[in-house]
């Protein structure tokens, strides 16, 4: 009987860890791996993609909706490439996912073989871990060192195997092995909330801001602005896990801001910053600040502070409550959720005139019937840009909804690849990718992935024709937009043409019940939405010197000819810019 090869054992070590399947793409330095999945009796499952960024994708939102490992893969050379898009975005959302790396034959590394890269080099800023297998010997021990790095530092690790050593006979048992998959609870010491218990009874007007961080903090976070009567604002990562059953919701800052966010955190004695590395400073008052995070190297580091605390939110705000003396004065909470009210209905109101007659269709519009009839589990894959916003200001969280999206990296086409992973995680659950024309295109052959693996997933296209939000950035910075608007593709034909129902909506009287139609079937189905470019969102809170370059934005259009586009583009949104 042949012995198990390398290969082999390093499946064994993935079952050990609960991994169901790795995505990829096939390539012959990962022959001997997928010739090991092949004869794994179903035990695990190739996920064949169109591009390994979109594999590193796929795993990247499974591990982020199960919180376990997920595993990709790519060939030696530009598979490698491919991956680091991919992976440098699970880093930054705090995904545990491992990458095989398959490498060139190990007697070739060095000699400018073909295809030959450096994935240790490569990999070494989008991985907390690369490691190179050069022999058996270093199995199974480097494989579960990665493995548990990643899921330890809910972070990227990265194998890097050459097809001749995956292909050598096993040295080593595999023997057994209980991964540590549950992270424990960071508890602040006595000393330190104590000085955070002093810093909030000592302040009048307290703002809480809001981020990923607070996921399991809830009922903490509730029950602390109820005893300080404090506005919480969130980052678009906090908002699935802080902004329902909330009444002390105030909304966003940022480049994706509503609402009275900014205000609240400006105009506060106190801001508390809890589990949140918002990047953002110049939204972030400067001073007054105290930040509960449970990664110590994220304190201080967007804005000064009165205190660092170093503590999971939950278990810091449960150690808090009992020192903290009840404020009755509730006038600043009151006056920011008037704010916000007033701010959400002016939103509102500019985009609820003349819907059923605006073509081409509001994405506002569209966006709120999305909420209005997905599931209240759906799980929202949302492209970089003006998606962005749409989902920020659209979609309601109720604790059962997940919204994924590269928040933090902030690439584009990540919007359907992370739907792949997420219905491959659960075929029964509702899957809605929100995708704009520019990330679609990008990784448009992943539509080819969903309709062979018959995902039920939803891709709704924004399509405007327009890279939106670069095209808003030239503005405010006074400059004409060029090169974001291009020729209109047919993106619902393209999907019947790879034999997936699809439907391109141009009046938005056909909205709502073409988007019924196509959640309510079952399998793949694509909804391509004809919607107003000229719909820029403005962010809650701009600057003097933003407003002057909007306007000289508009001059210099006028003086090269874009005298229509450009007045459409102010009637639209120049009298939605708040006063600076």
């Amino acid at each position: 009987m042949a012995k198990r090869t390398v290969a082999e054992q390093l499946l064994e070590v993935l079952l050990q860890y609960g991994v169901k399947r790795i995505y990829g793409v096939v390539g012959d330095s990962l022959n001997p791996l997928v010739d090991a999945i092949r004869r794994s009796g179903g035990k695990l499952e190739w996920v064949h993609v169109r591009n390994e960024e979109a594999a590193a994708f796929a795993a990247a939102a499974e591990a982020q909706l199960t919180g376990s490992l997920a595993v990709c893969a790519g060939s030696c050379g530009p598979g490698n490439t491919h991956l680091v898009q991919g992976l440098y975005d699970a880093k930054r959302s705090g995904a545990p996912v491992l990458a095989i790396a398959a490498h060139i034959p190990s007697h070739q590394i060095g000699s400018g073989f073909f295809q030959e890269t450096h994935p240790e080099q490569l990999f070494a800023e989008a991985a907390d871990y690369v490691e190179l297998i050069s022999q058996p010997e270093q199995m199974p021990r480097i494989a579960r060192i990665a493995a548990q790095q990643a899921l330890g530092a809910g972070s990227v690790s990265v194998l890097v195997l050459p097809g001749d050593i995956a292909d050598k006979p096993a040295a080593n048992p595999t023997g057994r092995n209980v991964p540590c998959v549950t992270p424990g609870t960071v508890v602040p010491p006595e000393s330190a909330v104590r000085a955070l218990a002093d810093l909030v009874n000592g302040a009048k007007k307290v703002a809480v801001f809001a981020g990923a961080g607070v996921r399991d903090a809830h009922a903490q976070v509730m029950r602390l602005a109820e005893t300080v009567q404090a506005p919480v604002g969130h980052t678009l990562r906090g908002k699935e896990w802080i902004q329902f059953d909330n009444p002390f919701d105030v909304g966003m800052i940022g480049l994706l801001g509503y609402g009275a966010c900014y205000d609240a955190l400006h105009e506060a004695d106190l801001v508390l910053l809890l589990g949140t590395d918002f990047p953002y400073d110049a939204f972030l008052p400067q001073a007054h600040t105290v930040q509960i995070d449970r990664d110590a190297t994220r304190l201080g580091r967007r804005t000064p502070l009165e205190l660092g605390v170093h503590g999971d939110v939950a278990a810091t705000l449960d150690a808090l409550q009992r020192l903290l003396r009840p404020k009755r004065d509730r006038r600043f909470l009151d006056a920011m959720l008037t704010k916000h009210e007033r701010a959400l209905t002016k939103v509102v109101e500019a985009y609820a005139r003349d819907v059923e007659s605006h073509v081409p269709i509001h994405p506002e519009y569209a966006a709120r019937v999305l909420d209005e009839i997905a599931a209240d589990d759906a799980v929202f894959t949302v492209d970089t840009g003006m998606n962005n916003v749409w989902a920020a200001r659209y979609l309601t969280p109720n604790g059962r909804r997940r919204v994924i999206g590269s928040f933090s990296h902030g690439t584009m086409a990540n919007a359907l690849p992370h739907a792949i992973g997420a219905a491959f995680t659960d075929r029964r659950r509702q899957v809605i990718s929100l995708s704009g024309d520019g990330g679609l295109s990008m990784l448009l052959g992943e539509l080819i992935t969903v309709g062979q693996h018959d995902l039920a997933v939803k891709t709704v296209v924004f399509n405007n024709a327009s890279l939106g939000m670069v095209r808003l950035e030239m503005l405010v910075d006074g400059l004409p937009a060029y090169e974001t608007d291009h020729a209109p593709v047919d993106y619902a034909a393209i999907a019947r043409g790879i034999g997936m129902p699809s439907w391109r909506v141009e009046k938005p009287t056909e909205v709502e019940g073409v988007l019924r139609e196509a959640l309510g079937r079952p399998g793949p189905a694509l909804v391509e939405l004809v919607t107003d470019p000229n719909a820029l969102s403005i962010p809650s809170h701009v600057t003097a010197s933003q407003v002057a370059g909007f306007a000289l934005a508009a001059g210099r259009t006028v003086l090269d000819g874009g005298v229509g586009t450009m007045l459409d583009l102010a009637r639209s949104n120049l009298r939605n810019i708040p006063r600076p």
